[in-house]
């Protein structure tokens, strides 16, 4: 039985489901890794002098999530904390750029940090507060302001749509005479029916009546055609945007704020009321603060996803569909699952309106779905920061941190030395941390050049450098050898072919082909590295500002990545 918001797999639909499914099944076994790889190294990228050409600040910016809980635990008492966090900012970024020993985050996004019930947070029991067992206020106050010294934005979970059974607004609202009684929805027989992922909605409460959650029984959903409910929401936001000082928001289970009703048929999701409301949040968020952000938790298809982006709703949501292909991909060695993402990502949602990311606190830790292969772990990162979007990293995923459902065993602690339980507390720890963390941790990767988070560290410090990786136009390229995924990154400035060999094999045979692109036609273009080795040859742009089978070197080495900056030859 669902019992936890936390089981979101579910929330898709069961035909959206069965389409992941089968796209899963069909690329996953195309090719078989040699079992004893060649270990990767990292190239040191290139500097640029270019300027970011970021017009929103979250265009350049990198994201860290934090399970708060699990990060770093700064008093012994097996949880981790909020002065925790604050502790451990030098190591996502030390606020100099002449240091390259940080990983160079510029965004923390943190899950639930009120009062809860539970461990994870997702049922709130104040909005207006910290959660004691991570600090207090005061202590969140200065974890903003450390932060922003180093140039690190910070975004908190914002869940709206929900709030925990002990919420005094719920405890209220039992009492059929509560002026806080429509802040929920309620009947006084069961409804029936039944949500997206078949899960039951109407839930018995303890006086014999019946109150909807979407979620599950532990989490009433409040009821947004309440104006009350509505200001009331608001005012938290604005609380934590003025007050508190953060940057932005995730807004969670958006697709399911608001509920309504067509032909006596439920729309539980993507009703038009949700985008209507969102909007009116947009316009109340932003008159609070002009650059504040939303990310949307939008867990479906693009199609519906790309309904969210129209501008005036959310500033990004999250690209689920291109998350499990590139890890698909980076596992199976066959590029097809994400090069057909990317197709759709391109087609269907609007340019630097999405959120990327290859796992988060809901889906099993991509180390483990790669089988905690490194040479696959540093792939999949590849991808995920030469496409476009916005990355959002996971604690813990650029050191390889392992973990499967249940939930709690994806949100295991950080392992950050050799020491007793990881260095991650001095005391017991809130959950058991996983048995390769007196070999896998932060320390030991810390100062090894082709460790997986030095890769992580390279990526960023490169993806900062290049406003092409930020904010440029991408072009699909073809390649004649499945295992090799290509693609064309560009600004008016600059303009760089990325080609990822995703196997653990040498090729000489992958001809590259950029059917349109931003070249000049006639023109013939210097390759030089920014990430790999050369020499390379150079390539003439044919009449649609493309090539065709184009090869810069005569093999790509294993699992080998070239990022290569085009320039005209005068």
């Amino acid at each position: 039985m669902l019992r936890n918001k936390d089981f979101r797999l579910w929330r898709l639909g069961w035909g959206e489901r069965l389409k992941s499914l089968l796209l899963v099944i069909c690329l996953s076994g195309c090719f078989n890794p040699n079992p004893s790889p060649t270990p990767v190294s990292t190239p040191v990228p290139t500097p640029t002098a270019s300027a970011p050409l970021a017009t929103n600040w979250w265009d350049s910016a990198v994201f860290y999530e934090i399970f708060v809980r699990s990060f770093y635990d700064s008093n012994g008492d097996g949880m981790g904390d909020l002065n925790g966090v604050i502790a451990k900012l030098d190591y996502l970024n030390d606020g100099d750029p002449n240091t390259t020993t940080d990983l160079g985050i510029t965004g923390l996004w943190l899950m639930p940090i009120h009062p809860s019930p539970s461990y994870h947070g997702y049922d709130v029991t104040d909005y207006y507060a910290v959660n004691p067992d991570y600090g207090t206020a005061d202590d969140f106050r200065r974890l903003v302001a450390e932060a922003h010294a180093r140039d690190i934005r910070v975004i908190i979970d914002f869940v709206m749509n929900h709030t925990a059974l002990t919420h005094p607004w719920f405890v209220e609202a039992q009492d059929p005479q509560s002026p806080r009684r429509d802040w929920y929805r309620w009947s006084a027989t069961d409804p029936g029916g039944v949500g997206t992922w078949s899960q039951r909605v109407w839930h018995v409460a303890p006086t014999g009546d019946y109150f909807y959650g979407v979620f599950w029984e532990g989490m009433p959903d409040l009821n947004y055609a309440n104006p009350a409910v509505q200001t009331e929401m608001t005012n938290v936001a604005r609380f934590w945007l003025e007050e508190m000082g953060v940057d932005g928001l995730r807004i969670d289970g958006a697709r399911y704020v608001v509920e309504a009703a067509e032909n006596n048929k439920p729309i539980l999701a993507d009703s038009v009321g949700n985008h209507d409301w969102i909007q009116t949040f947009r316009t109340a968020y932003k008159a609070i603060n002009p650059a504040a952000m939303t990310v949307g938790e939008v867990w479906t298809g693009n199609d519906v996803v790309a309904t969210y982006l129209q501008g005036n709703e959310f500033d990004l949501a999250f690209n689920f569909d291109l998350a499990s292909a590139m890890v698909s991909s980076a596992n199976s060695g066959d590029a097809d699952a994400a090069r057909l993402s990317l197709a759709l990502s391109l087609k269907l949602l609007p340019p630097h309106m999405t959120a990327t990311f290859l796992t988060n606190h809901d889906i099993d830790r991509v180390m483990s779905q790669l089988g905690d292969d490194v040479n696959k772990a540093k792939r999949a990162a590849t991808l995920l920061f030469t496409l476009p979007g916005v990355p959002f990293l996971y604690y813990g995923e650029e050191i390889g941190l392992l973990g499967k459902k249940p939930d709690e065993d994806i949100r295991l602690p950080m392992q950050w030395s050799g020491e007793a339980n990881g260095g991650f507390t001095t005391g017991t720890p809130w959950r058991a941390l996983n048995a390769d963390a007196a070999t896998k941790h932060v320390a030991a990767q810390q100062t090894d050049p082709n460790s997986l988070l030095a890769h992580y560290r390279a990526l960023i410090a490169l993806r900062q450098a290049h406003p092409a990786l930020q904010q440029g136009e991408t072009f699909k390229m073809k390649s004649a050898n499945r295992a090799v995924l290509p693609y064309l990154r560009a600004t008016d400035g600059e303009i760089l072919v990325v080609v990822n060999n995703l196997r653990d094999d040498s090729t000489n045979d992958y001809g590259l082909t950029l059917e349109t692109g931003p070249l000049a036609p006639g023109q013939r273009y210097q390759l030089t590295a920014v990430w790999g080795d050369g020499p390379f040859a150079e390539v003439v742009a044919d009449d649609n500002g493309g090539f065709q089978g184009y090869q810069p070197t005569a093999t790509l080495s294993p699992g080998q990545t070239l990022i290569l900056a085009l320039q005209p030859v005068p």
